[in-house]
This record gives C-alpha cells, sequence and structure tokens, in this order.
C-alpha cells in the first residue's frame, strides 16, 4: 500500500473507531429532545460548540488542498481566492445574529415564512440538496480520493503497459518543460512539448499510479461519515468536530516544518520562488488574481455565504444568538489562520518540485509532500486529518440538507407523520445524499473546476436571503425569475453548453489571445486544445466550461479579449454577483407587493432578540405577536421598505473588533510573505 506503514493504519483505525463511537454517545444524550435533537442538537450548543462547529464546517481538505494547488501555479495571489473571506467576518457578526433570531428549523422554512410560498420553498431545498450532492458530498469524496491516491502509490514492478507509458509521457514531459525554461529545446522538442501538454490537459499523464480504485473509495468513506450522523444527528457532529478540529490543525500545519527543512530554510524558499509568485496581489499580467479579481472574489462570496443551507442548521443549535455569533466569527478567523499555512505549504510544494520532479498534475501537491516527506505514523495523521476536515464539513451540510428533504418537500407530503417517522425519514435522506454524493464524485475529476463552482453557485440564493431580511417590497415572481434566470445562465449554461460539438468547436468561441508572457490564453472557455493530440493544424476545441458572463459582456459591448487573464475572472464574477439584484430590485417594483400583515408579523420577530432560556423566549415572542410594531423604534430608515435596524453597544464593539483582527490577519500574512522575500 504504498508508503503507508502499519502505524499509520494504526492512526487511521483509531481516528474512524473514535468517531463512530462519539457518535453513538451523542445519539444517545440527543433522543429525548426528539426531532430538534436530531436536525438542530435541540438548540443547547454554547460558544464552545459553536466555535468548533463553525471551525470544522468551514474548513475542510478541500480547501487546505485546493488552496495549496492554486499557490503552486499562480503564487501568493492564488491564496486570496480563499483568504479574502477574512473580510467577511464582520458581517457574520450580525448574519449569524438574524439565523439564530428567525427561529426555524431550515432555510425553506424562512422561505416559506417570509414569501408565503410553500412551492419555493420546496424549489429551494431540492435545489440546495443537488448543491450538497455535487459539491459538497461529491467534491469532498473527490478530493479525500485524490490525497489518499497521492500517498497509496503502485510501485513500478506492478505497472501495466499503459501506466507505465503515462508515467514515461509524464516525466518526458517535465525534462522537455525544463529545456524550454533553459532556451535550448529545439523545433522538433517543441511539437513534442505541445502534444505532451495537450495530453496533460486531457489527464492522460500521471506522475504515480494508486491501487486505489474511486468507488470502493468512497463508498468506505461515505460508509463511516454516514454511520455516525445517522446514530447521533447534529449533537454527533458537533461533538466530532472537536476532534475533528484538532486533526484539522495537525492536517494543516504538519507540512510546513519538514517542507522547509527539506529545501533548506526560508532562504531557499525566496531563492527558488520566482519573485512573481511572491506577489501579495497579482501584478503580471498573466495571473488571475490581482487586486480587481479580489474584490470579484469578495463580492461573490458576501452574497452567496448568506444563501448557504447550512447557516440555518449551524446558527440554529446555538444556545443564543450570542454563542451563534461569537462561534461563527471565532470558528471562521481560526480558518483564516490555517489558509495561511496551507498557502506556504503551496509554495514549499514549488520550491520542492522543481525541474524534473515538476507535478503534471498541481491538485496532486499536498498528497506528493505528505508521501515524499512524512515519515511513519505521521502520514496516518494526514490522512486522517483529511478524513477528519472532509467529514466536518460534509456531515454538517448532509443533516442541513436531510432536514430540508424532510421537513419541506417529505412532510408537507404526510403531515400526519409522527416525530419518531420524521426523524426516521431524516436517517433515510442521510443515506439518499450521500450515496448520490459518491456517484457525483465519480464524473468530475479536476478540482479547479470545483473551485470556481463553489464561488458562484449559491449567488441567486444569497441574493434573494439578503432581500428577504432587509427589504420588504421583494416579490415571489421576481424571485422565481432571478434564481431560474441566473441559474440558467451562470450555472447551467456553462456546463450545458459546452456539450454542444457546434459550440465547442465555434472559430469565434475558440478565440486564444496572448497573455504577457507571450503564452496563449483561452477566452470563452476554460481551457482550449487541439481537436487531434499531436497535430497543431487540427482544428481548436473548447474544454471544461463555457464563459457565459464573459460571451453576454462582448455582446454587450465589452472588449472581454483585450482584457488580462485576471481582469477576465474579475468581470465574469462581478457579472454574477451583480445579475439577480437587477432582476429581483426591476421585477419586484413592477409585481404585486406582499401581504403587509405577514411582513409586519415577520419583521416583528427578526427585531425581538432571543431570550436567556426557552420559557422566556416564548413570552418575548407572544408581545410581538401582539403587537409588531413594538421594536419599530429601532429601524435605521422609518417608514420605509428597508428594515435595516440601529446598532446597539454589542453590534458597534463586535464589529469593530472584528475589523482589527481582519486587519491584524492580513498584516501578519503580508508580512510573513515580505519576510520571506527578504531571506534571499
Amino acid at each position: 500500500m504504498g508508503h503507508l506503514t502499519l502505524p499509520d493504519f494504526l492512526v487511521i483505525v483509531a481516528y474512524l473507531i473514535l468517531v463512530l463511537v462519539l457518535g453513538r454517545r451523542a445519539g444517545r444524550s440527543s433522543k429525548s429532545d426528539g426531532e430538534a435533537g436530531f436536525f438542530l442538537a435541540g438548540r443547547k450548543l454554547g460558544k464552545v460548540y459553536q466555535f468548533f462547529l463553525n471551525f470544522g464546517n468551514a474548513t475542510d481538505a478541500n480547501n487546505a488542498i485546493s488552496t495549496a494547488s492554486i499557490v503552486y501555479q499562480q503564487g501568493v495571489s492564488g491564496a486570496w481566492l480563499a483568504f479574502q473571506m477574512v473580510f467577511m467576518n464582520p458581517y457574520f457578526w450580525f448574519m449569524n445574529v438574524w439565523f439564530r433570531r428567525v427561529r426555524l428549523y431550515t432555510m425553506s422554512d424562512l422561505m416559506e415564512e417570509r414569501m408565503g410560498s410553500r412551492a419555493l420553498a420546496q424549489f429551494y431545498a431540492i435545489v440546495q440538496t443537488l448543491i450538497t450532492v455535487v459539491v459538497i458530498v461529491g467534491f469532498g469524496n473527490l478530493v479525500t480520493y485524490k490525497l489518499s491516491t497521492a500517498l497509496v502509490v503502485k510501485p513500478e514492478a506492478t505497472w501495466t503497459s499503459a501506466e507505465r507509458e503515462s508515467i514515461e509521457g509524464y516525466q518526458r514531459l517535465r525534462v522537455l518543460e525544463t529545456t524550454l525554461a533553459s532556451g535550448a529545446l529545439d523545433p522538433a522538442g517543441q511539437v513534442e512539448l505541445k502534444t505532451l501538454r495537450e495530453r496533460s490537459d486531457r489527464g492522460e499523464l500521471h506522475k504515480s499510479v494508486s491501487p486505489l480504485q474511486p468507488l470502493p473509495f468512497y463508498l468506505v468513506y461515505t460508509l463511516v461519515v454516514g454511520a455516525y450522523i445517522l446514530m447521533g444527528g447534529m449533537a454527533a457532529t458537533a461533538v466530532n468536530e472537536i476532534v475533528q478540529s484538532i486533526l484539522i490543525v495537525a492536517f494543516s500545519s504538519m507540512l510546513m516544518p519538514v517542507g522547509l527543512h527539506a529545501i533548506g530554510g526560508f532562504h531557499q524558499l525566496a531563492a527558488r520562488v520566482p519573485d512573481t509568485m511572491l506577489e501579495f496581489f497579482g501584478k503580471s499580467g498573466v495571473s488571475r488574481v490581482t487586486g480587481l479579481t479580489i474584490a470579484a472574489v469578495f463580492a461573490v462570496s458576501f452574497v452567496q455565504i448568506t444563501g448557504i443551507m447550512g447557516n440555518m442548521t449551524i446558527s440554529g443549535s446555538a444556545r443564543d444568538e450570542f454563542a451563534a455569533r461569537c462561534g461563527a466569527v471565532t470558528g471562521t478567523y481560526a480558518k483564516r489562520l490555517m489558509i495561511i499555512l496551507w498557502s506556504f505549504c503551496g509554495l514549499i510544494g514549488f520550491a520542492y518540485y522543481t525541474g524534473e520532479r515538476g507535478l503534471a498534475d498541481p491538485d496532486l501537491v499536498w498528497g506528493a509532500m505528505s508521501r515524499d516527506l512524512l515519515g511513519p505514523g505521521l502520514l496516518g495523521v494526514m490522512l486522517a486529518g483529511a478524513l477528519a476536515a472532509n467529514m466536518s464539513s460534509v456531515a454538517t451540510q448532509t443533516m442541513s440538507a436531510s432536514a430540508l428533504l424532510v421537513r419541506n418537500v417529505w412532510q408537507p407530503l404526510r403531515p400526519a407523520m409522527s416525530e419518531a417517522a420524521t426523524i426516521r425519514a431524516g436517517r433515510w435522506m442521510i443515506v439518499a445524499v450521500l450515496g448520490l454524493g459518491v456517484l457525483a464524485a465519480t464524473l468530475t475529476q479536476n478540482i479547479f473546476t470545483f473551485f470556481q463552482l463553489m464561488l458562484t453557485i449559491n449567488v441567486p440564493f444569497g441574493a434573494v436571503v439578503l432581500l428577504m431580511f432587509f427589504w420588504r417590497r421583494l416579490t415571489v415572481p421576481a424571485v422565481w425569475f432571478a434564481v431560474i434566470f441566473c441559474t440558467a445562465l451562470n450555472l447551467v449554461g456553462p456546463v450545458a453548453l459546452v456539450k454542444i460539438p457546434a459550440v465547442r468547436a465555434a472559430e469565434s468561441l475558440t478565440v486564444r489571445v496572448k497573455d504577457a508572457t507571450g503564452q496563449m490564453t483561452p477566452v470563452y472557455f476554460e481551457s482550449v486544445v487541439n481537436l487531434r493530440p499531436g497535430d497543431p493544424a487540427s482544428p481548436l476545441e473548447g474544454r471544461d466550461r463555457f464563459h457565459t458572463e464573459l460571451y453576454v459582456l462582448n455582446a454587450l459591448g465589452m472588449p472581454v479579449e483585450t482584457m488580462t487573464p485576471g481582469h477576465r475572472f474579475a468581470a465574469r464574477l462581478f457579472f454574477d454577483a451583480g445579475l439577480p439584484f437587477v432582476l429581483l430590485l426591476g421585477l419586484s417594483l413592477v409585481t404585486r407587493a406582499p401581504s403587509k400583515t405577514r411582513l409586519d408579523h415577520f419583521f416583528g420577530k427578526m427585531k425581538t432578540p432571543v431570550a436567556a432560556t426557552p420559557e422566556l423566549d416564548e413570552v418575548e415572542l407572544l408581545a410581538t405577536e401582539r403587537n409588531p410594531a413594538r421594536f419599530d423604534d429601532t429601524k435605521l430608515f422609518p417608514g420605509s421598505s428597508w428594515e435595516f435596524t440601529k446598532w446597539n453597544r454589542v453590534d458597534g464593539l463586535g464589529f469593530l473588533a472584528c475589523c482589527a483582527v481582519s486587519g491584524a490577519l492580513v498584516a501578519f500574512f503580508w508580512g510573513a510573505v515580505q519576510w520571506v522575500k527578504a531571506s534571499a
């Protein structure tokens, strides 16, 4: 089994047994709380549990491996695709209060209560479940498998002829890349290099081959995740987050010291990594991650984070709103520190895998470093950490999907269901979500494609939820049209259109332009390759993703073909973030206004703070029910359709503290990069 030894297997087995035991114990303790206990841990989680729940849910191996991969390819500026979320923490100080104060089980409950549309609530439940299956469970399975296959490789004596040819092609590609960089590659070598690059883009070349097969791996991994959440529900997820968070920290930190030792320290890191890769913001004209890109990524992140279904599950499980907001802020700040560690691992990987040792697949950098640098036992900790990191996110989101499907799709069909039947149905939904996630993982192999999908997939619903909380004039017809149109244009279109041969082969769409280094980069597709590998004269064909946003912007007169790669990427994201608001605001103003009575009761409840105990909270809600306007003096714009409220002392001080911590983390990251530069 490759580099894995008996101590490694013992570590992994011990971890898997521990999560199952904790899941069983948590399930026993939460039985008395019934449905609320299974889906929301009885709303009893304090600040400590909320910290671990938020940290574990936000921090997974997907983030670590994709961040290291992108930094390996693009340099430090690539880390901003994840690190830009550091500016989101002041927003979290408020956002998690809203989801606790609404006092519901699921985001679909929110849709139905606020908009008065069960059909819209059910549509949200189905779409979010599909997103969970593809992006959370499927992506989690894929990343964990990629890391595991980098650790567990077949010895050369067992290679098949096809595997040997693939590995030798990879090795030849690295030699030609090195020769090209030195300026000594002859024309025949350049033709061969182009052919090998085409094969690499098609996924035909590999550095190594693993005996692990995807489907059996996914099934075993999924079986463990499913077992402990089936036994204990949300309570088991929260308890296991403590163990998993410890392993996540170990997983994130162990590669940096051994990697630095392997390359000779920080001064060697600075010597081996080009200056362009140490730019805090991409300035070379080649990087996709410039200052404008970061602003665009932040825009879509800000919008979509509000629409994620896990918000209600995590915040709703908090004992009170202060626990919800403290757990969200501290847990996600801990993740920002992990991102800095992951980024340096990506740089160390670049410094270590230079020349002939370079990686054909950057997604394997984390796994390759683990295999090559960690000793017996530590590899087991690394793999257990990867499993823990992904299990924590998969478990939380699967619980959210289960609650959505049961409460908002299944229960309306069977209104007489008992509480026991509801919990039983929830368990079956967990099985279905995890099973479909296995299928999703087998259909996609590219991590960066998934990473881009994660940036924008929830933007339409995020815009809807933001306006639901703050604008009384939002209407159901506007929501239906905006969500369907934006999803079709920005999510379904890019994937579906690339499957059409006429679109893939259209000369006007397979345009490639020179970047600052003189390399040809595609405009409307994620990648463009020759139809016949090895024949530079063959027609071009688009691959991976068709950028419908750029096509529309070009039709509107924007010169997308003359933009830098970073500006094109930013234009796509700004388009994705802005379009839903344009449609929602415009269409709501020309459609029938919602019921004033419904809105008065909803916003009255949203202004009613969560009391210290469930009994006191019930008293406060009854008072608001009798007089929905009793907190209207806190409204920032009285008499308007906007429901922003004035800040109190806790709001203001918490916001300022979050801004200070966010600034300190950015300064720390910048200072660390500058220190590396100065070490050369």
